[in-house]
């Protein structure tokens, strides 16, 4: 049983690439698009804040004059990017390495499988069902025909336990709203209901398939992608019906921040609905039978701990959680009792000395998935807490995606890593022996990359992991292309596993480095805790620090090393890029939260107080204010940064790295180009098309190439032939 809370993220071109990317030098910083600004100051606890790019924040599709200044800017950097020498070959190369066969993890519901499928040529994925593994699959949804420029995709969908529907979420421009609808197998139309308003929501059957549980909101005014949504309600839509018939299930209209989540137990038994108000795993738990006409009732009140559902067996709960237990530990309640049954809890599997990152029944069994040192182990115990063994994997990498039902014996999971591609096992619950279901066939020599996990030291003395991979025929001499990337928050945990961009990264003689830095969960809550709100430095610290290790290890310079992240990791590499000017020669900071005083007022914004704290509370002002990477830019010589975004993500809108690369723009001393490149008709990062991937890391990787190539002479130069 799986459900999520979303936060601000799964080389033989040769070096060649890098020797055609000798830098030229310019004599003076370029000549950026003018943005004009404001006279805006904002009080906080005494302190006085300019904000004079304030009018940047405006959506672009209510204010033309944020619509012209970012058309001027993608005109500006995409001549840029379109010039860089390496651009079109690298282009070419992603688009070969992406033409093959990827399969997702199968389903199974009522005797039938359903997985995701793409040919390596497809800007969606398709759904394709079969009636066996030996069957010939079917295409039940193809979302490819969905909109002409593959913006429309598939979020998720849920059949539902008799077989007969598939409930599912369509996503558009990659906005984090959904539209829900239901496709009868037995037709292979659609029903005519259409739900709208829904967000960080799944679709939770009953196991009649009489319907199903959702959470949603009331229809938003036209600001619907730029303000924070309340009131989030869960609702039971009935089969056949339409959305303004459906039941109220549970709304607290005097907190109007609760969020929901509903689950109904795989056997059907019982509706769980999850509380929680930011993204910390910290959640009140409701509950009753589904056949029961009584309100449901609390079992856990208070936001403290993680109470995760993993599902119902012999009369229990049994639900993953961090009470008493940083890492993580499997409990069972016995839901009869109310709010007594947490002080009656029963302990199933105690913590370990790896954290418990799932946990399911499979196959009358336990699965637990926990990280080792940020790689995943997989051990299995019985009902009661007994071990029964561990899944064997084919070594450091990422198992997830574990399927199956509670009764049977199969099971199916996804394994990859750096070197390995993403493979569908089937996983025999009784043997726990794994065969390949599915494998991708990545036109790439994967073989010819090493793997190794190092230990560096924090400016605190954390002992911090990082994961290594370059080709095996890398010289350390200083000189190569490195790149270094982090993400730091959320208790995110980056584990190995593969990525067509990074092996076409690898392809090109570069070293790519990811850093498990504090913030994340690949240590449990402590870890995760050491790197929010007034610990936030320490991220930035564990950064800085892997950057100077690969220098002082050899693999390479300032001048050949660059650093990337995205979301919350594009916080880090604004703040560094602040803090430590000289650590790299490029960056990368896409779709960043660049704001730190202003963030919560935005969408999901709200929710990141958890991990951030709030410029309201004075003592968090003073930690934000300190860091925030648009506050904190300053007339210095910067590297050379591309500023990455799309016009209508509405999960950290637009602005915040509008008005971040404004200001670096005009307070860039150096000569090295300072770009900003916005995607259209693009959200945060899900649902976005194969084709604007392809280009997307076309211009990553080119840009970065060029300024910290081998040949990149000082970076300071603009793309030959400018």
């Amino acid at each position: 049983m799986r459900w999520r809370i979303c936060c601000p993220d799964r080389f033989v071109a040769g070096l060649c690439l890098l020797l055609a990317g000798c830098a030229v030098v310019s004599e003076a910083p370029p000549a950026y698009p003018p943005t004009a600004t404001v006279e805006q100051t904002d009080s906080y606890h005494g302190v006085t804040v300019a904000d004079p790019y304030r009018w940047l924040e405006d959506d672009v599709r209510q204010n033309p004059a944020v619509r012209d200044w970012v058309d001027a800017q993608h005109q500006y950097s995409d001549t840029y990017l379109r010039q860089l020498p390496q651009r079109q070959a690298l282009r070419e190369r992603l688009a070969q390495v992406w033409d093959a066969e990827q399969f997702g993890v199968p389903v199974k519901k009522a005797g039938r499988y359903f997985y995701s499928y793409n040919n390596g040529q497809q800007n969606q994925d398709q759904v394709l069902t079969q009636t066996s593994l030996e069957a010939a699959p079917q295409v039940l949804f193809d979302p490819n025909t969905w909109s002409a420029d593959g913006t429309t995709a598939l979020a998720a969908y849920y059949p539902d336990p008799t077989g007969r529907y598939v409930a599912y979420l369509v996503q558009e421009a990659g906005s984090d709203w959904r539209s829900a609808r239901i496709r009868d197998l037995q037709t292979g139309k659609d029903l005519p209901e259409r739900l709208q308003w829904l967000k960080f929501t799944g679709l939770s059957w009953r196991r009649d398939g009489s319907g199903f549980y959702y959470s949603g909101y009331p229809e938003p005014d036209e600001n619907k992608f730029h303000d924070v949504p309340e009131q989030n309600t869960v609702f039971f839509h009935r089969t056949g019906t339409s959305q303004d018939q459906d039941e109220v299930v549970y709304r607290n209209d005097a907190e109007p921040d609760w969020r929901y989540a509903a689950v109904v137990t795989e056997d059907g038994e019982y509706l769980i609905v999850v509380v929680f108000t930011g993204t910390d795993a910290r959640y009140q738990i409701l509950a009753r039978p589904v056949a029961s006409a009584q309100p449901l009732q609390f079992l856990v009140r208070g936001f403290e701990h993680d109470y995760s559902p993993i599902g119902h067996a012999d009369g229990a709960l049994y639900f993953r959680t961090d009470l008493d237990a940083p890492r993580g530990r499997i409990i069972k309640l016995q839901p009869q009792l109310g709010e007594d049954a947490l002080a009656q809890l029963t302990e199933v599997v105690p913590q370990q000395q790896a954290v418990l990152e799932d946990a399911e029944i499979l196959g009358g069994r336990l699965l637990a998935r926990y990280l080792r040192d940020a790689s995943s182990r997989v051990e299995v115990y019985d009902l009661a807490g007994a071990h029964v063994g561990e899944v064997p994997l084919p070594g450091l990498g990422t198992a997830e995606g574990f399927s199956g039902g509670a009764d049977d014996s199969q099971a199916f999971y996804m394994f990859s890593s750096i070197n390995h591609p993403p493979t569908v096992q089937q996983l025999d619950m009784q043997s726990l022996q794994s065969t390949t279901f599915r494998r991708a066939g990545f036109n790439v020599d994967l073989d010819q990359f090493v793997v190794k996990q190092v230990f560096y030291t924090s400016r605190d003395g954390t002992r911090v992991p990082m994961f290594i991979s370059h080709h095996k025929d890398v010289q350390l001499d200083g000189r190569n292309p490195t790149l270094l990337y982090g993400y730091g928050g959320f208790n995110v945990s980056l584990t190995p596993a593969f990525s067509i961009t990074r092996a076409v990264w690898m392809e090109q003689g570069g070293v790519m480095a990811v850093a498990n830095l504090r913030g994340g969960g690949e240590y449990g809550e402590a870890w995760h805790a050491a790197g929010t709100k007034l610990n936030k430095q320490n991220v930035f610290d564990d950064f800085i620090a892997a950057g100077e290790f690969l220098i002082a290890q050899n693999y390479t310079s300032p001048q050949h090393l660059s650093i990337m992240g995205g979301s919350n990791g594009g916080l880090l590499v604004g703040a560094v890029l602040n803090q430590r000017p000289d650590l790299a020669g490029a960056a990368i900071a896409a779709v960043g939260v660049m704001d730190m005083l202003r963030f919560h007022l935005f969408t999901a914004g709200v929710f990141w107080v958890d991990d951030y704290g709030s410029a309201e509370d004075a003592e968090e002002f003073k930690a934000l204010y300190a860091y925030s990477p648009y506050h904190n830019i300053r007339q210095q010589d910067y590297p050379a940064v591309l500023v990455s975004t799309a016009d209508t993500d509405d999960r950290v809108v637009p602005g915040h790295s509008f008005k971040y690369a404004a200001r670096l723009q005009q307070l860039q001393q150096g000569q090295a180009p300072v770009l900003l490149r916005v995607e259209t008709n693009a959200g945060h990062g899900a649902g976005t098309p194969r084709d604007k991937l392809i280009d997307t890391y076309a211009d990553y990787w080119a840009f970065l190439l060029h300024h910290t190539g081998r040949s990149s002479g000082d970076n300071t130069g603009k793309p030959s032939g400018r």
